[in-house]
């Protein structure tokens, strides 16, 4: 009778201390636009995540949800994570913005992390990463190696992190090749290899022998390697399987050690609602490897951009320079101020076209 008493009082005490385990265990969710093999944005996300689990073991659970479309469909998915446990919820594209302000409503004591928005509250953070900081890089590439002087570019949703990207590359473009010509087609998706390789292959049968993208999937590349003698450059992620050519360099979203961060401030009760925007200095923006398709040259003015703008030497936005319309924006060695960049609704000068509304 009391070695059954004495085993029973174990099985439960084992129980409970089974039950604190993993009540003590932080569960971070993840929502992610795309699939986590689009090799692209979601996978970045996707591989940020894997690092939470690999730097903390089983003091954290993850959960993600692959391919949400952007709007009612989220909402749901991130009530879901909420009601499932979830301590953190990383949402992890723009039109997340106000789904998941909406669902912070209604689980305040759950953090949630929205990227590229710019709506914050008691619960919600925001976070981005200045990816134009490597689109001047692009554009310095792009405008020594282009032999067409015609750069395409394809463009997501003209929001200002898209607007930016663009400006970014052609002011960079410009500077070193006069005659350079941008043509940007809008594919009003972020993920869709489909349409993605239809506006690669338009902008390369106008000419272009080089080709931007701000979408998530490698199509652009293929479109690229399947033309011949038109360079790409790796979006997100770094796209390596098509180097040396097409692909001759990339930006690269790390976003790892911003998510091991703020889950370990979730872990130890210090996270508090802030907004984010780092960039190469602090290894948010990476630059992949530059190819020996790049001449060597070019290779290496476009390193030292990359290590002027991480100590802080050099802004990609910096005057003279004017708006599309002509008028005066940036005055000789002026920087452009984060909040314009921020809400950027304007092309430079010497782009055509206009930006959809």
């Amino acid at each position: 009778m009391k070695l059954t008493t004495l085993l029973a009082g174990t099985a439960l005490a084992l129980g409970l201390a089974g039950a604190a385990l993993a009540q003590d265990k932080t569960k971070a969710g993840f929502i992610y636009v795309g699939p986590i093999g689009d090799g692209g944005w979601s996978y970045e996300h996707n591989e940020a995540r894997l690092a939470v689990e690999e730097h903390f073991g089983d003091k954290v659970e993850t959960v993600y949800q692959e391919s949400v479309p952007e709007g009612a469909d989220a909402e749901r998915a991130m009530t879901q994570m909420a009601l499932g446990g979830a301590d953190i919820i990383f949402t992890t594209s723009f039109g997340y913005m106000d789904p998941t302000i909406n669902v912070a409503a209604k689980f305040p004591d759950v953090k949630f992390e929205h990227a590229t928005g710019y709506k914050r509250s008691d619960n919600v953070s925001t976070y981005s990463a200045r990816f134009y900081e490597g689109r001047a890089v692009q554009g310095h590439i792009a405008g020594k190696m282009t032999k067409t002087n015609k750069v395409g570019y394809i463009g997501s949703f003209p929001i200002p992190e898209v607007i930016r990207g663009i400006n970014s590359a052609y002011i960079h473009a410009k500077k070193v090749n006069p005659d350079v010509e941008f043509s940007v087609i809008w594919v009003y998706t972020w993920f869709d290899p489909a349409k993605e390789a239809d506006a690669a292959k338009a902008l390369i049968e106008q000419g272009a022998d080089v080709v931007l993208q701000h979408t998530d999937s490698t199509a652009p590349q293929a479109a690229a390697q399947e033309a011949g003698n038109v360079i790409t450059f790796g979006q997100a992620s770094d796209m390596a399987e098509y180097a040396p050519m097409p692909r001759v360099s990339s930006i690269i979203d790390n976003w790892a050690p911003y998510y091991i961060q703020q889950v370990g401030k979730v872990m130890d009760g210090t996270w508090e609602s802030v907004d984010t925007w780092d960039g190469i200095s602090t290894g948010m923006v990476k630059i992949g490897e530059i190819t020996d398709a790049v001449p060597a040259d070019v290779k290496e003015e476009a390193l030292a951009m990359v290590e002027a703008i991480g100590a802080g030497e050099y802004h990609p936005f910096t005057g003279p320079l004017n708006k599309q319309d002509g008028s005066a924006w940036l005055a000789e060695g002026e920087v452009a101020d984060d909040g314009t960049l921020a809400g950027m609704n304007f092309y430079v000068e010497g782009i055509t076209g206009e930006i959809p509304q």
